[in-house]
């Protein structure tokens, strides 16, 4: 699910890089404005959780960013509906409003009810970039649609689940059970994930595979096997380059409330010494 955040959220921000540099040469004869809004909100959110103790541990920083940039995106394309919108839909917006200042109330709103804590800043970058754009109404028209767009979204996230306790994981006893891993056993983080809205997904399942082969079936036996053979330290059917692709990869473990349920032909190859095991899928 991280991955479809992590992607919705780029592709909310490639969307609007093009809608948003039209809009600064529409307005620039009348603005100073020096950077693209999208990248500019972004860099502050990155900046954000970057900061110690401003993302809540509870709660994954993708869904922030995917909550930015869909705000952002409605905003300008509420605007100028070249496509879709994501949510957010508003009646009679008008087409002169000023789509950079609807960026960047947009951005500024979701920023600060997601880490109030930030509020001084953001407010002053906000200041500071609507201070580049004319007094005038389109200005006014802009901030409008970027304070209803971010309303509207931040109403519709509050209750999608990210911001319950997480459950507790306790491991099972059963062969084939996931057991926390050394050298420091962490707890499972992110247990409420599988429960939370999807972003782009109709239910966070869709496209989740089936579970493993039983621990008794013939294919579970197969691979098995393939893994104990090309395991040996003194393996013979290990071929020379296995060894070298799997010291060049890394494997990142994660426990999140979900688990892939594919067991891949993956294979752990030790090599001369016993204590040195890499994993290589």
């Amino acid at each position: 699910m991280f991955r479809i955040l992590a992607t919705f959220a780029l592709i909310s921000a490639f969307l609007q890089v093009a809608p948003l540099a039209n809009a600064a040469t529409d307005e620039q004869q009348n603005s100073a404005q020096p950077a693209n809004a999208v990248i500019e909100w972004n860099r502050t959110l990155l900046a954000i959780v970057r900061t110690s103790g401003a993302q809540p541990a509870t709660i994954h920083s993708t869904r922030n960013f995917a909550i930015l940039h869909a705000a952002i995106y409605d905003a300008v394309n509420s605007i100028e509906p070249k496509f879709s919108p994501y949510f957010a839909r508003l009646p009679d917006v008008p087409r002169n409003a000023s789509k950079i200042a609807a960026a960047d109330e947009a951005a500024h709103d979701v920023l600060v009810f997601l880490y109030p804590a930030f509020q001084a800043s953001l407010d002053m970058e906000l200041e500071q970039d609507l201070a580049l754009l004319p007094d005038n109404e389109r200005k006014a028209q802009g901030i409008a649609v970027g304070q209803a767009v971010a309303g509207q979204l931040l109403a519709a996230r509050s209750a999608d689940g990210a911001n319950v306790t997480p459950p507790p994981y306790v491991p099972g006893t059963q062969p084939g059970d996931y057991q926390l891993t050394p050298p420091n056993f962490a707890p499972a983080d992110f247990t409420q994930w599988p429960q939370v809205t999807p972003f782009a997904l109709e239910r966070a399942d869709e496209f989740r595979p089936g579970p493993p082969p039983a621990l008794t079936s013939a294919l579970y036996t197969e691979v098995f096997n393939e893994v104990k053979s090309l395991g040996f330290i003194d393996s013979t059917t290990r071929t020379a380059e296995q060894p070298r692709s799997a010291s060049s990869g890394t494997a990142t473990f994660r426990t999140s409330g979900t688990r892939s349920h594919r067991l891949p032909r993956c294979i752990i190859i030790s090599t001369l010494s016993a204590a040195r095991v890499s994993l290589h899928c």
